[in-house]
């Protein structure tokens, strides 16, 4: 039988090189490429900065457990009181001075966020923080602590001058603490303007009777006007002087009575605070991530350090506020004598953005010129 006749032996050579040559017409070669990349996390850096006020007051301890758990260093920036502090920040808006901003509180919250200063940031933390201290719907804004600013008295003086101390701001008026009484300038101090703003919501704008009534009485009954708290607390209180000043009654803190025993070492203060309905304002501080640092990430975990427990429960007897953390102990001395006020004044951020200069002026016409 006949066979089919063999491949011819030139063929065989050429096969491979014309497959080759096919095949690059099919495929045409690409270009080499580099190996593809994992995502990487973005390197911490070795410190952030957060910007504060002067109060600003926490144990080097605590600050070091961030470095240790994180490696990153935590510098404080301290910038006045919250209003020189946020006027620092909108100046340096484009050249942010830190990373983290610590204490702009609920009277200058509506101001520091319309400057748009803040990256939101929904922190973990937020579920353990009461609903009623979040006042930014858009958590550009955090709450890290708070406080309430009322009158204080010296409980001994009363009892040597057989008065009975007052339980109400509007006592104040009264011809029997003529003379007693010591506030702060709202114009350049926090304290001085929440106890301004107290007036506001008790006493109101319009009406019969106005917050500017109730200051024309006060200033008719000689209150003592001071530049500052530390002013009116250690120059002119009778307590906080030493007995060296000459007004039993002061506008403080709640927890007031509870720094007397932390730092004198006494079993009870000697000073009580009025918390009664409608005496007392609440300043909530807030911490926020500058829209324009370049550490956002580091940031972030900075801020869940700071609503955490561990920095929570040294809030207290540092900066004597409370922790905004409901998970956070306050301690026992906090639980003895730092009684919470009842029913707070409310004055909403929006009003205290819109009015707040027009109401420091009006206060300024009536008290002081």
């Amino acid at each position: 039988m006949k066979t089919s006749s063999p491949i011819p032996r030139i063929l065989l050579v050429l096969l491979p090189a014309l497959l080759l040559f096919l095949a690059g017409c099919a495929y045409p070669t690409l270009p080499p490429t580099t190996p593809p990349t994992t995502p990487t996390t973005i390197p911490a850096p070795e410190a952030l900065t957060i910007v504060t006020h002067d109060s600003f007051d926490i144990s080097e301890e605590v600050l070091n457990r961030f470095h240790e758990d994180t490696g990153i260093e935590i510098k404080v920036l301290k910038s006045g009181d919250a209003g020189e502090m946020l006027n620092t920040l909108i100046l340096s808006k484009e050249n942010p001075l830190g990373d983290v901003v610590y204490g702009i509180d609920n009277t200058f919250l509506s101001r520091a966020l319309e400057a748009d200063l803040f990256a939101p940031y929904d922190a973990p933390a937020l579920a353990d923080i009461p609903d009623d201290l979040e006042l930014d719907p858009e958590h550009k804004m955090l709450p890290v602590d708070f406080g309430f600013v009322t009158l204080n008295y010296d409980i001994a003086w009363f009892e040597q001058n057989d008065l009975d101390p007052p339980d109400d701001i509007a006592d104040l008026t009264d011809p029997a603490y003529k003379g007693l009484t010591v506030v702060e300038n709202p114009a350049s101090s926090s304290p001085g303007l929440a106890f301004l703003l107290t007036t506001v919501g008790r006493f109101g704008t319009e009406g019969d009777y106005t917050y500017l009534d109730y200051w024309r009485d006060l200033r008719a009954n000689d209150v003592q006007v001071t530049e500052g708290w530390s002013d009116a607390y250690w120059g002119v209180f009778t307590v906080g002087s030493g007995g060296e000043g000459d007004r039993p009654i002061v506008v403080s803190y709640a927890t007031s009575p509870v720094a007397e025993v932390y730092f004198n070492e006494l079993e009870s203060p000697p000073t009580a605070s009025v918390n009664t309905p409608g005496n007392s304002f609440k300043q909530v501080e807030f911490v926020g991530i500058l829209a324009r640092s370049p550490h956002a990430q580091a940031a972030r975990r900075l801020i869940d350090f700071l609503l955490s427990p561990t920095f929570q429960e040294d809030i207290p007897l540092h900066m004597f506020v409370y922790p905004a953390n409901s998970k956070a102990d306050m301690g026992d001395l906090f639980r003895r004598w730092a009684e919470v006020p009842t029913e707070p004044v409310s004055v909403s951020p929006e009003d205290i953005a819109r009015h707040r200069e027009e109401w420091i002026e009006a206060w300024t016409d009536v008290v002081l010129r």
